[in-house]
């Protein structure tokens, strides 16, 4: 459980009085009692509000803001507030100034503008994290330690070029193990001397954000940018549990945000947290995939939805509101594949800046007398009735999507085939064909224990690092079903081609070798032509992007390529290992071949979907003490009908009993208990 001092599904978020007067404090406590609020993040943002120089500390308004929340029984999320650097720090300590990816030294302004390598930031960060647990320490209230905020963003100044060299001899202990894992015997890059590593950015070795002559020294550098940043996490987490080694410890993430490996991260976090802004346009299936991978980086734990809008976003090209019910929809969403906490950005709107036109709970016009105060009352007491219910429920799913944020670093910083080779979005086709038929889903890492699954997809896993393949080889001969795709078995953790034919470590367990790789241009398209009816799929489906030219050794062939010079060559092949299989999936096939193939697979391991549902009504499963909380989401704009099954099931939300054909409104939320 996310913190037993509270066991319910907490409900609040970001809140700034420092903003505002005493009198508008006092109407939010007014406010947020009509609205359910119970937790508020405070403090994120405040570093120059505490400390106006070296050694002047003033906490006493932060002191009045804690007791004021408290006499309404409202819980704490405290942050650090070492997000942003004050404006004495920076023009007294340049070294906190990050330089940008051009070679350009920043001036005050912004936000995570602070060198994670800084001396100083370091020093005064961990001072600041400190000095804040020393003195809420035993606060009853405090539920939660929230550190910094929304890591991110890479700095390529003298201090970062200078660690970045210690954290290479960490890594490679010798010059003449880095050179080799480097290939620098190319274009005359052998180092003879530490110093002489630089940065790679558009001043060296890269243009173009993910262009570079050297691909293992540009993911060597963001591997290395991301550890420092966690570094600062750590430094301050470690001062936190100094003095309260009780209270857990997050930062919020940012779903499939490309420059920091969450995977990592999660290790060091007692809990994940993450901020879901989708646009109106998203596709749920994506936000629902981003969830899952939250869930997925600490092994199914639940997280915290930290931060979401009650209304509008205001940093999007198009900033739509969310019509009437999909914030009780989408927060729905987010406690159905696994968080415990539904929470905004923020409680109430700014007055200046850049964020006073993003969304909030209590909006500019300061009443509850809104149709977003409304709708967030609503969800407010039903999340109150619900009580702890369904906290620490887990996912109990037996197909598995994997991810690897090193692995899509490399994919974007390959020089070729195609740009038009999107890592995410090949990712996601796979999880959305399982999420149109309601197959529960987990998205894991390379490193996570296979043996709970029955069916893996691993999409263009291009990176191959020291012992998956022989994992995989043992899941499938187990009897595991393992699904790998086009441009993947290539390289090493190093970026270096793995010799003898593609796909290099998993050519034994794939029982195929590709001989070439050709990349389709935009508008052209190949096929996948079927050798004969499979389950629901037959005929021919088109495909593109890339076309692996495979020849099968030991894998059987189920379709080919339909066009051009390798027509009649495997583009679908299964192996038998073992006592399972493995697929290989030579191209990237349309939507309707892939929820074709995940249908076959799911029947051969027997997975159920959860439900039968039509388009746009999405199911996903929690389970806990042997019961099943079964979500049913409708996103359509009208009501839906859908076979609940033939068992009796109770609705958590309206009481009411569920069985046979059921009807859900538009934009509505189904909780069904189930033995």
């Amino acid at each position: 459980m996310i913190n037993e001092k509270f066991p319910k599904i907490w409900y609040g978020g970001d809140y700034n009085p420092e903003q505002w007067d005493k009198a508008t404090m006092e109407e939010d406590m007014r406010m947020f009692n009509l609205a359910g609020i119970d937790v508020a993040t405070v403090n994120v943002f405040s570093w120059a509000k505490i400390q106006r120089d070296e050694v002047s500390y003033d906490f006493t308004w932060l002191d009045d803001i804690i007791e004021r929340l408290t006499k309404e029984n409202i819980y704490l999320c405290l942050a650090t507030s070492t997000g942003a650097h004050p404006a004495w720090m920076a023009k007294k300590y340049p070294d906190v100034l990050r330089v940008d990816y051009e070679g350009r030294k920043r001036k005050f302004g912004g936000r995570h503008n602070s060198c994670p390598n800084s001396p100083t930031y370091r020093k005064y960060a961990k001072i600041l994290a400190g000095k804040l647990a020393e003195r809420y320490k035993d606060h009853p209230q405090i539920v939660m330690w929230h550190v910094s905020n929304e890591y991110g963003g890479y700095c390529y100044c003298d201090n970062c070029e200078k660690q970045f060299r210690v954290w290479l001899k960490e890594r490679y202990g010798t010059l003449e193990a880095l050179n080799k894992a480097w290939n620098t015997s190319f274009w005359s890059h052998t180092f003879y001397d530490w110093d002489e590593i630089v940065a790679p950015n558009a001043l060296s070795e890269e243009w173009s954000g993910n262009r570079t002559n050297f691909q293992g020294i540009s993911l060597d550098y963001r591997r290395f940018q991301s550890d420092s940043l966690l570094e600062c996490f750590k430094m301050e987490r470690d001062e936190l549990k100094r003095w309260t080694p009780d209270i857990p410890v997050t930062t919020n993430l940012m779903g499939f945000y490309p420059e920091l490996d969450y995977f990592k991260w999660a290790k060091e976090m007692d809990v994940v947290s993450w901020d879901n802004y989708p646009s109106m346009d998203t596709p749920f299936s994506f936000t629902a995939m981003a969830h899952n991978l939250m869930r997925g980086l600490k092994s199914g734990q639940p997280f915290m939805l930290m931060e979401q809008t009650p209304g509008v976003q205001n940093w999007q090209p198009y900033n739509s509101a969310k019509r009437p019910g999909v914030m009780r929809l989408w927060s729905y969403q987010a406690v159905a594949h696994g968080a415990d906490t539904v929470m905004f950005f923020q409680l109430r709107r700014s007055v200046g800046a850049c964020e006073k036109y993003h969304g909030a709970v209590i909006e500019h016009v300061g009443h509850e007398h809104t149709r977003v105060f409304r709708e967030c009352a609503e969800l407010g007491k039903e999340l109150q009735q619900l009580g702890d219910t369904i906290l620490d429920a887990r996912s109990e799913a037996k197909v598995a999507v994997m991810y690897d944020w090193e692995n899509r670093w490399a994919l974007e910083l390959s020089s070729g085939p195609s740009i038009a080779l999107n890592y995410v979005n090949e990712v996601h086709k796979y999880y959305d064909a399982l999420y149109k038929q309601n197959i529960q889903t987990d998205m894991i890492s390379v490193e996570e224990d296979l043996s709970k699954y029955k069916v893996v997809i691993a999409p263009v896993m291009y990176m191959v690092k020291p012992g998956f393949a022989e994992r995989v080889e043992r899941f499938v001969a187990q009897g595991g079903t393992f699904v790998t795709t086009f441009f993947s078995g290539i390289v090493n953790e190093n970026d270096l081609v793995t010799l003898g034919g593609y796909p290099g470590e998993l050519r034994n367990v794939m029982g195929i070798w590709a001989e070439e790789i050709d990349a389709l241009l935009p508008g052209h398209q190949n096929e996948i032509v079927l050798r004969q009816d499979w389950g629901g799929l037959r005929g021919s489906y088109s495909c593109g992007i890339l076309c692996d030219v495979i020849h099968a050794e030991t894998a059987e062939v189920l379709a080919e390529y339909g066009a051009d010079y390798y027509k009649g060559t495997p583009v679908l092949t299964r192996n038998k290992f073992g006592n399972g299989q493995s697929y290989y999936v030579a191209s990237s096939p349309d939507a309707d071949f892939l929820q074709g193939l995940i249908a076959n697979l799911c029947e051969e391991q027997g997975v159920k979907p959860l439900l039968n549902t039509p388009d746009g009504v999405e199911v996903a499963e929690r389970v806990k003490n042997g019961t099943s909380y079964l979500f049913v989401m409708n996103h359509n704009a009208e009501e839906m009908t859908f076979d609940a099954g033939a068992s009796r099931q109770r609705d958590l939300l309206t009481g009411k009993t569920i069985s046979g054909q059921a009807t859900i409104p538009a934009r509505g939320v189904m909780i069904l208990e189930r033995a």
